[in-house]
This record gives C-alpha cells, structure tokens and sequence, in this order.
C-alpha cells in the first residue's frame, strides 16, 4: 500500500473535502433550489463511518481535512465525529466551512475537539438582501457566530463570498472593510455551474475574480503572497492590515495543474473533480468490508487515475454537473 496518493499526472493529493450532510438550515440561491429533496438516512455515512473514511485518508499521506455539508452544524453528535477526526495522527490542518448560524452553540466545542480553522460563508451584509440570497437565513446570528468563533480561539477564521453581478457586487468593498475590521481573511468565489438553478441567469450573473479584484484594488492595492495554502486560493496582502484577500477562479484562473484535493460527498462517492462525474462507490466498501482499513484504502489507491487533469466548467450559464453544491460538499 503507498504512502501517499498520486494521480495519472503527478499530482498529490493531500488534501480531502468530506460532506457530512446534505442538509442545510439555509437554502442559498447559487447552491440549492428552494424545495430540495434530501438523502434517506439509511444512504447516509454514519458518523462512525465517516471517521473511518478521514482515517484512510490520512493513513495515505492526506495531511488537510475539511468537512462540509449542506451544513456540517446540523449533523447531530457532530462534535464526536470533530473529535474522532481531530486526534488522527498525521493530520496538519483539520477545518470546517460552515454557514456559521450555529457557532454561538458549536465553536467552543469544535475547538476543544481538534478543529483548527473555519471558512464562514459571508456574502452580504444587507440583513434583507443576506435573507433573499439565503432564502432563510438571520445575518445577525452569523455575525454572532464569527464572533463567538473568535473567542473560541480559532486559528484563522476566512470568510467566503459568493459575488453575483446585479446581486451583491456593490458589496466588495463592505465585506473587505468588515473583514479589516474583524482581523479576518475572506476569499472571494466565482460562482460554479453546479445543479440547475432557477434563481437567476448564471450567465448574467457571472462576476469575474478580475473584475473583484479591480473593485478592491480602487481602494487597497493587493500585494501577492508568496506563501502555499493547501486551498484554491490566490491570497493577497493589503499594506495596512493582516487581512489576506483570496480569490477561488474556477472559470477565469483555472487551477487544475496544482489540484491537490478530493471530495467525498454524504453517501459516500469519492468525486475526484468538482467538475466531473467520476467517482468511486466508497459506501459499498465500507459495508461489504466492514471495518476493513486495507479495503478501505486499497478503494481509494485504486481511484487515482480516474481523477481527470482538469475541468471545463464554461460561463455561458450551461449547467455542467446536474449534482447542486449541498450534495457535493461545499
């Protein structure tokens, strides 16, 4: 068994997205559509499950791991399965992004139980417009969240933003002066053609990292790094603040020679691309073998070369994968 995880064109993936639910308490417009049908529990990876997956990974070399959702605070006992994960040996950064409505519940919790570091989706700060892109959602309690994440002592906290043109792109430059003023990093992402929404136009609506930056850059010239992240994320420095400005381009900056990651949604197909289909069936292993480790990880070896060299996601609005972002993993 290898030590670590190579694909076909020599990359190596350290890095692995787990979703722990398809279920969200949000419904945000670029994500899913208002009435969703969620995953019978029996299709579901138990926590137990779960832990045994980010076992494998990081038995074979994955040093980073994430869990997503839907939003990983509605899974019940997620602070067993945070704690499970947390105490691997080999883990170097262990992370959640969330939605951030339940950290006034959750934050001290997960961070007593391992978990180092959160991205917070953020993508107004209008509380009417944060309740029509989200559907649902109370900006008030999100930013309560934030806070209490601080006070628990995460290392980072990152906030992530979905800019929309006509929809929040007037927002730019609020969302960076909040970040300042909260010693928060915040990436900006272009919208990805995942499930078919009925929203809005994805091709109307498509705002380019470029055209973010621009925005940005009339106020606080961005200086690059030239540090490493395990992410997707070009970061950026501003002179007069320790705030780093990221930007995730899946369209206009495309990073597949450097991918390093893998997902594994809820049921527990292991996604080799966001943009593709190819996946492996990891819940079958799981229960045809269980509690088998070497099944388990020679399923994940023997997946490597169907992870393409890269994705083809357009801006025209054309939907590429019919799957939405909630049964991915964020």
């Amino acid at each position: 068994m290898p030590r670590e995880l190579i694909d076909d064109f020599g990359r190596r993936v350290n890095y692995v997205r787990i979703s722990v639910t398809d279920r969200c308490d949000f419904r945000c417009v670029y994500c899913m559509s208002e009435e969703m049908t969620f995953l019978p529990r029996a299709q579901v990876l138990t926590l137990e499950e779960l832990a045994m997956v980010a076992r494998a990974f990081v038995e074979l070399g994955v040093e980073k791991v994430r869990l997503t959702g839907g939003e990983p605070l509605v899974r019940r006992d997620i602070g067993s399965l945070v704690e499970q994960i947390g105490g691997l040996s080999g883990l170097n950064d262990f992370a959640m992004t969330t939605n951030g409505a339940s950290l006034r519940k959750h934050a001290r919790q997960l961070r007593e139980g391992g978990l180092k570091r959160l991205n917070i989706s953020l993508d107004s700060l209008d509380s009417e417009r944060f309740r029509r892109l989200t559907r649902t959602g109370d900006l008030d309690r999100v930013i309560d969240g934030i806070r209490a994440a601080r006070e628990a002592g995460f290392e980072r906290i990152k906030l992530n933003a979905v800019i929309l043109k006509g929809r929040n792109d007037d927002e730019v430059l609020d969302l960076v002066e909040f970040a300042r003023h909260e010693n928060l990093d915040i990436s900006f992402i272009e919208e990805m053609p995942l499930g078919d929404v009925s929203d809005h136009s994805r091709a109307e609506t498509f705002c380019s990292s470029d055209e973010v930056q621009a925005i940005i850059e009339s106020r606080y010239p961005l200086i690059p790094t030239t540090e490493s992240t395990p992410g997707p994320s070009r970061y950026f420095r501003m002179g007069d603040s320790d705030s780093r400005i990221g930007f995730i381009s899946p369209h206009s900056h495309n990073f597949c020679s450097t991918c390093n990651r893998v997902r594994v949604t809820v049921e527990g197909r292991l996604l080799l691309c966001l943009g593709n289909e190819h996946s492996v069936d990891l819940r079958r292993v799981l229960r045809s073998h269980p509690g088998d480790m070497e099944a388990l990880k020679h399923a994940i070896v023997a997946a490597m070369p169907l992870k393409p060299e890269r994705h083809h996601f357009t801006t025209d609005g054309d939907v590429q994968v019919v799957r939405f972002m909630n049964m991915t993993g964020g």
